[in-house]
């Protein structure tokens, strides 16, 4: 059905924000490449607000643009730009992306693991399966389907996938969301990368798009360290300062400075 489907798949991802006016560090040879995906109804501009606290420390971070077509199709995005990474990779995935992650994330250039208000499937199960048990989410309630593909109005993007950000910004991501191939919920995975790498997992606990219940069920399942945030489904959007050390701490470094040059997240 496809509220069940979009129970889980929901996802999201997300976002878009304005570029910090942060000074980057020089990369730090010695650092993993972080490779961030976004999630459905998003694009990599998603990681917009996330991408220059990296940078502060001298972290490499690349966003990924998926098509999101199918699993498959993400998961081959994924797996080109981590074979362009120099060295060790730190994999990230909002919503969605967590789907994707867990697959791609097999990888052995692949050191971490970082799921963000996500899925995290085991092998032979899909996204839409995980929230068989959990409260459909009241965002899940209002998706949008035309020809296969799911997408969100743009009132529930501010009411229920970032109801913390401005409204300015809640009227971009409406405006670069992609919509997500209904079917790709219903494929499952045949890796679970979480069973043999570190895994981190942000939850949001103002979640309106995907359970908090079921975040919290999957970050104990996968044996995840566990940061919790008071966020919207959008937290690369509303809350990058603490995505960003999450980030930071699974690929061993301090978080960065937050007081100067940030926007204020």
């Amino acid at each position: 059905m496809l509220r069940t489907t979009a129970l889980a798949m929901l996802m999201a991802a997300s976002f878009s924000p304005v570029l910090a006016q942060a000074r980057p560090m020089q990369p730090d040879p010695a650092a993993p490449t972080v490779i961030l995906v976004h999630g459905a109804f998003a694009d990599a501009s998603s990681w917009d607000k996330v991408i220059p606290r990296l940078q502060m420390r001298g972290v490499h971070a690349v966003a990924v643009d998926n098509p999101l077509t199918s699993l498959a199709d993400d998961v081959a995005a994924t797996r080109a730009v981590i074979a362009a990474a120099p060295g060790k990779v730190v994999l990230v995935g909002h919503s969605w992306g967590g789907t994707v992650i867990t697959e791609a994330g097999s990888d052995p250039k692949v050191s971490a693991l970082v799921y963000v208000a996500a899925f995290a499937p085991d092998v032979g199960e899909n996204s839409a399966q995980q929230g068989t048990n959990f409260p459909v989410a009241p965002g899940l309630q209002h998706l949008r389907e035309q020809d296969g593909f799911l997408s969100l109005p743009e009132d529930i993007v501010a009411a229920d996938f970032a109801q913390d950000v401005k409204p300015a910004t809640a009227q971009q991501l409406y405006q670069r969301q992609i919509p997500l191939k209904a079917a790709a919920l219903s494929e499952p995975v045949d890796n679970a990368a979480w069973r043999t790498h570190p895994s981190w997992y942000v939850l949001s606990r103002d979640d309106r798009m995907l359970s908090p219940q079921l975040q919290a069920a999957t970050a104990a399942r996968i044996g995840a360290e566990l940061r919790s945030l008071g966020s919207s489904h959008a937290s690369p959007v509303s809350e990058p300062a603490q995505v960003a050390d999450a980030i930071l701490e699974a690929a061993g470094l301090k978080p960065a400075d937050r007081s100067p040059g940030f926007d204020g997240g």
